[in-house]
């Protein structure tokens, strides 16, 4: 239970932060300035659609803070097995964060009007996020011939049921960077782009911190952070 409240916590701050960027409470009738600029501040899709992204990924994220939690439970039974983590990991790891670099700097880009650097760090993003998923099929063929079945072990089950959930909501974002990216060359128009490259990059920011928080776990390290956290919280 204290796992679940831990990542609730974190999810909730970010939510707050990200809120707080978003001018909800914002008053555009006691604004100064042209009258056009408040007209197309407050037509803009910008507040709905990520809003409805920011759901989605809350309820994302509560679904992973579950399968952490079970984890846990199921680790302190006396049949667990700890796998080995595989090195490729590590790569898998570094190539996520560069992903997430990218669609960053293609969003700035976006802000800014750069079309060419925009490109640049869509097709980036995506080659790294497929050189991601690669390098996780690698993970699991190394740990399958090593005799790491899916159903030999606990530890095992819940670790292709992580990974491989991350993965499918990795092969989601691409569906929607793919879309992203043929409007890039396909003239959409800027503020369209902005916006779908805004969403892009703040679902692969949440990914990445998913993964990483599944990383540690993976690792073990979670597990010291969790006892702290229980500590302070007791």
């Amino acid at each position: 239970m204290s796992v679940i409240l831990v990542f609730l916590l974190v999810i909730a701050g970010f939510a707050g932060w990200w809120l707080s960027h978003q001018r909800l409470m914002a008053k555009p009738w006691l604004e100064q300035g042209v009258i056009g600029d408040v007209v197309g501040l407050e037509g803009s899709p910008l507040p709905t659609a990520k809003i409805g992204l920011g759901v989605f990924l809350a309820v994302v994220g509560c679904l992973f803070a579950l399968f952490t939690s079970a984890y846990f439970m199921r680790m302190a039974l006396s049949d667990w097995q700890a796998l080995p983590l595989p090195r490729v990991l590590w790569f898998n790891t570094g190539v996520l964060v560069l992903s997430s670099i990218a669609l960053q700097c293609a969003s700035v880009a976006a802000r800014r009007g750069q079309i060419d650097t925009v490109r640049l760090g869509l097709v980036t993003a995506g080659l790294t996020a497929l050189a991601f998923l690669v390098g996780q099929l690698v993970a699991w063929r190394e740990l399958t011939a090593d005799g790491y079945l899916l159903t030999a072990n606990p530890a095992n089950s819940f670790f292709y049921l992580i990974t491989g959930m991350h993965g499918l909501h990795i092969l989601g974002g691409l569906a929607g960077l793919s879309r992203t990216t043929v409007g890039a060359w396909n003239g959409t128009r800027p503020e369209r782009l902005c916006l779908s490259v805004e969403l892009c990059a703040m679902y692969w920011h949440f990914l990445l911190f998913v993964w990483l928080a599944i990383f540690a776990l993976l690792a073990g390290w979670a597990a010291t952070f969790i006892e702290i956290c229980r500590q302070l919280l007791t």
